[in-house]
């Protein structure tokens, strides 16, 4: 093999250097091993520059498929736990891939023992169990990008019992998970009373209002309703369809008047986590004056539609003379903080509470209660 491959201060470098001969099988082995560990770029320069261009631009793409599988905030994160494992590897000399090491699961209780107290972790604070296993994940997630095997596993493909153990104390000593609390329909009834009275340049508040009435009656997640980063894909104003009957409106050259006498809305899931693909919720008019799923739909549209904005605008951007501003999930959280510390303690519960995810559960429990 040309060039050589060596570790050096436990990163995996190529040196120039005698070619090997007739290695030992166990040698050999464990230099092919390390030698498919290594970049592209490593073993591209023996093939002809045309297929090695080619088969660069295939793996460009598929790189930023895998990159795009999953969140910015998820790919941030599995990159700090790399880039953890690699200062902790780096500190102890070790190759980060351990390929000297027959057992990895000592190396990895180690790590994850440092990260439980916060000494590895991004905020250097001791985290939760669930925590702890992102972390692992991550890491074994990368080892598998470069085909290695996943050091969680034994011998029979499941996680190690020594991890396991360990996973499982910290999830006895962690409190209980916070869970959301259903709001009473008390509060968002409050919220939308006020939002009505607004006036109507008061784009944010009422767009806000809005989101929270949609997000009620349609039991989305936060990512669905909210303009912010998340796992999943909020609604825009393209998923929305307007109807007066059997009627599907223009949304485009509707008039005002003629969308305000929607008689029913309906959203598309696309790519939203929450539901199936192409899947249609169709809701009607509630008859409240103010609670009503087909009207905040409709004043969504509006707004965009004056604004100008395009068809992929998420109905939850807000358009107003001094720029485009978004509506948050912590926008929505402090909302219905707000209007429970109004209402006081008869609700049951602390404004510290609620938040933006609280509506879907929220919307199911009404649905079980009507």
């Amino acid at each position: 093999l040309r060039p050589a491959v060596r570790l050096h201060r436990g990163r995996l470098q190529l040196g120039g250097g005698r070619p090997f001969k007739r290695l030992p099988p166990h040698v050999a082995g464990t230099v092919l091993t390390i030698v498919s560990l290594l970049p592209p770029e490593c073993w591209l320069s023996s093939l002809e520059p045309f297929v090695a261009a080619r088969f660069r631009d295939t793996l460009r793409a598929a790189q930023e498929a895998v990159s795009k599988g999953v969140s910015a905030s998820r790919a941030k994160s599995t990159l700090t736990s790399w880039e953890k494992w690699l200062d902790f590897t780096a500190d102890l000399g070790f190759d980060p891939f351990l390929q000297a090491f027959a057992d990895k699961v000592p190396v990895l209780q180690v790590f994850i023992q440092r990260v439980r107290t916060g000494e590895l972790a991004a905020n250097g604070n001791p985290i939760k169990s669930r925590s702890v296993e992102d972390y692992l994940r991550s890491v074994a997630q990368t080892f598998l990008s470069v085909g290695a095997d996943d050091p969680r596993l034994n011998s029979a493909g499941t996680t190690d019992f020594r991890i396991g153990r360990m996973l499982a104390c910290w999830k006895k000593q962690d409190p209980p998970a916070n869970r959301v609390k259903p709001i009473p329909i008390q509060v968002i009834r409050r919220i939308a009373a006020i939002a009505a009275t607004l006036p109507p340049d008061a784009h944010t508040l009422r767009a806000v209002a809005d989101m929270i009435i949609i997000a009620f009656f349609y039991l989305l997640r936060p990512g669905e309703y909210t303009d912010s980063p998340s796992e999943s894909t909020p609604f825009t104003f393209a998923d929305v369809q307007l109807f007066v009957g059997p009627l599907r409106l223009d949304l485009t050259t509707s008039t005002d008047a003629q969308l305000l006498a929607a008689s029913a809305a309906s959203l598309t899931f696309t790519t939203q986590k929450n539901g199936v693909e192409n899947e249609v919720i169709k809701l009607g008019r509630s008859g409240d004056p103010f609670l009503c799923p087909t009207l905040a739909v409709v004043r969504r549209i509006l707004h965009l539609r004056t604004a100008g904005a395009p068809t992929h605008a998420p109905l939850g951007r807000v358009f107003t003379p001094n720029g485009v501003h978004s509506g948050t999930p912590s926008l929505i959280t402090k909302t219905l903080r707000s209007a429970v510390t109004y209402i006081g303690a008869d609700l049951g519960f602390l404004p510290c509470e609620v938040s933006a995810r609280s509506l879907r559960a929220a919307g199911a429990t009404a649905l079980l209660v009507a």
